[in-house]
């Protein structure tokens, strides 16, 4: 798979998959329970699955102290914030409706990942923005038609969102380190001071089947899917891993759905299309011009096949490798994406 929009368009869909069932299951599972229970069983299964999955590490660029701040504000906001919120609005939305909520994610993601690492953000992409942002208000509308409860709900899963893509955005930093080491880390330290907090406001102990489910939800759907989600920002970008993601809500209100969840009117089917049309005129972006390459040094896993690590090595070596390298400067034309190397500044 030697085309970065592609392999990372896999990964990123992948990522959405596992995530997007996991939301009608944590409403499931969470039933009765706290929300800071529910987010430190997901990710206390999230840190099993990213201690489980580390092979390969050697081959990838481990985390340094240097990483500390960002890793920890990851934390504070992706691992602590977000799930919190979004298990608090599960207990008093629909599932369906929650689920479609969280397509602003990508939102988020993309305007924060243009005003950061100066992404590109065509007319293309600026439209699409505007239907997820239509759709979004659209479903706040239809949900606070039916009562407080389900107003305060929906605006919980939007806090939920604008925590996920500052996440998102704080850890394209971190995506060329082992995603291994930043799920397991970033899981741990999620899982024991929301642990922690629900001991302290006196959360209602879980019952066995519900830390079974939340456990293997977490490993899959938070653990799983946040590796593949770091491996596709690496292939390409921020933005665009967002809007890929974004089909996340749509798989998760299907099943959302099946699970028997009636509470679909217009005004969610609405939101739900101006949404689905932002996240497909997303995804039909194309983007290739003349740029060129400053002398670069930094250290992250690759090969020598992509056109942009022409170093040698005696011996060569076999697939995919980390170390301290350099990059001459360079001119060239081709399709491209914000990588870790493609961040340059657009007109």
């Amino acid at each position: 798979m030697n085309t970065p929009a592609l392999r990372g368009g896999l990964l990123a869909l992948l990522a959405a998959t596992l995530f997007g069932v996991s939301t009608p299951l944590v409403q499931y599972f969470g039933a009765g329970m706290g929300a800071l229970s529910t987010a430190a069983l997901l990710y206390a299964g999230a840190a099993v699955a990213g201690a489980l999955f580390r092979r390969g590490a050697a081959r990838e660029a481990g985390l340094r102290r240097s990483d500390l701040p960002r890793l920890l504000a990851v934390v504070a906001f992706g691992a602590v914030i977000g799930p919190v919120a979004l298990a608090w609005g599960l207990q008093r939305t629909s599932g369906a409706s929650a689920s479609l909520m969280l397509t602003l994610e990508a939102l988020f993601t993309a305007v924060l990942a243009w005003r950061l690492y100066r992404e590109t953000m065509d007319a293309r992409v600026w439209a699409a923005m505007a239907l997820l942002l239509a759709g979004g208000v659209v479903l706040i509308l239809g949900q606070g038609r039916l009562g407080g409860p389900q107003l305060a709900g929906m605006l919980a899963v939007l806090v939920a969102t604008a925590a996920w893509g500052i996440d998102n955005t704080l850890s394209r930093a971190l995506a060329e380190r082992d995603p291994g080491q930043v799920v397991m880390l970033k899981a741990a330290l999620g899982a024991a001071v929301t642990a922690l907090l629900a001991v302290v406001f006196s959360e209602p102990t879980p019952r066995w089947g519900a830390i079974a489910g939340l456990l293997a939800v977490g490993a899959t759907g938070y653990g799983l899917s946040l590796r593949f989600y770091l491996l596709a920002q690496r292939a390409f970008g921020a933005a665009r891993t967002g809007s890929v993601f974004a089909f996340a809500p749509f798989i998760g209100a299907v099943l959302a759905l099946a699970m028997g969840d009636r509470s679909v009117s217009a005004w969610v089917g609405a939101g739900g299309l101006l949404m689905l049309g932002g996240v497909l005129l997303h995804l039909m972006e194309s983007h290739g011009h003349r740029h060129e390459h400053a002398a670069l040094d930094h250290e992250h896993a690759h090969n020598h096949a992509d056109g942009h690590h022409n170093h040698t090595h005696s011996p060569p070596p076999e697939g995919s490798h980390s170390h301290p390298h350099h990059h001459e400067a360079q001119a060239h034309a081709h399709p491209h994406v914000p990588d870790a190397h493609h961040l340059h500044r657009h007109g």
